[in-house]
């Protein structure tokens, strides 16, 4: 009676709740010996240490973790080496990785990218294909090297991005995405199936780290632009503008029917029972949920309804000097 060929077995780099669907999937069809993920942060009003998404997954499926704060000392190549893995994945972990981590398992370190290379290198490709109006997404199995996402690549998924899908909404969905290409291409690659092709590098683009400052409204933006930017940094760092001396995030918004010219970006054409709508360059972007600073999140009509605003009135006066 023959026997089944032994599992694979494998290593996992990864930190927010993106990856753990890729480390269930890992899990599936291979021994996972060795977990790796970043320390535990301060979060919360309370700023008590909370531990990664990934390192709450591996508990949960008995795999041993670490969660080393150095990785060029050579102590994790090292730790990945004494494994004997085939294999390592790697999942937003959020650490360049040096070439002798990369060379430790048997067949290197490969890579679930959340974008279809070489679109959107880097840090936030979900948030900049969502801002940039991009129509279609995916994630992407590429082989790692040292440089940033520009290793060959070994298979693709795509999704569609609808017009109302945020930042949040699209890493959800590529999340599951990634889970699923893993279960299919991975037994592939190691069968020697998968033919590895070098990313174009003139077809490159950037997707920069984010910080706050990127949620700010430009509203000499078209009214389409502005929209995309708002559901581009839902939920972080979220899009904001001022009003007088307030910040103000806005949570959701449509582009209004009317795309004409109608004055200085920025300004308030209407602000009453029938909603909150705001001059763009060129263009009216409907504002539908927005929040003062300090304050709850509500409904245009409720924010209206309780302050001073009025038709005239200028966002983002003050951010934009």
């Amino acid at each position: 009676m023959s026997q089944s060929p032994p599992r694979p077995r494998s290593i996992f780099l990864g930190s927010p709740d993106f990856a753990v669907p890729c480390l269930r999937a890992l899990a599936e069809i291979s021994d996972v010996a060795l977990c790796i993920t970043q320390p535990d942060k301060p979060a919360g009003r309370g700023l008590k240490l909370r531990p990664p998404a990934v390192k709450v997954a591996s508990v949960e499926l008995g795999i041993e973790c670490i969660q080393p704060r150095k990785v060029r000392d050579g102590t994790l190549a090292e730790r990945m080496r004494a494994v004997q893995a085939d294999v390592a994945i790697v999942v937003a972990y959020g650490r360049i990785l040096p070439r002798e981590v990369l060379d430790a398992p048997r067949l290197g370190c490969l890579n679930v990218h959340a974008s279809i290379l070489p679109r959107w290198r880097g840090a936030a490709p979900i948030n900049w294909a969502v801002v940039a109006g991009d129509d279609v997404s995916g994630v992407t199995l590429m082989r790692m090297d040292e440089g940033l996402d520009t290793g060959p690549t070994l298979a693709t998924r795509e999704i569609s991005i609808s017009a109302a899908m945020t930042a949040g909404d699209l890493n959800a969905a590529l999340s599951e995405l990634g889970g699923s290409l893993l279960r299919e291409a991975l037994p592939e690659f190691l069968r020697g199936s998968l033919v590895e092709t070098p990313q174009n590098d003139a077809l490159a683009t950037k997707a920069s780290l984010l910080t706050r400052e990127h949620g700010r409204v430009v509203w000499s933006g078209s009214a389409l632009e502005v929209h995309n930017h708002i559901r581009g940094f839902v939920p972080w760092p979220g899009a904001w503008t001022v009003w007088g001396d307030k910040r103000v995030k806005l949570h959701q918004a449509r582009v209004d029917v009317g795309m004409g010219d109608w004055g200085i970006p920025g300004t308030v054409l209407q602000a009453d029972a029938r909603g909150l709508k705001i001059a763009c360059g060129p263009g009216i972007l409907e504002v539908l949920e927005l929040q003062l600073e300090g304050r709850k999140r509500m409904s245009a009509m409720a924010f209206v309804a309780g302050k001073s605003l009025a038709v005239g009135d200028r966002f983002g006066q003050e951010s934009e000097r």
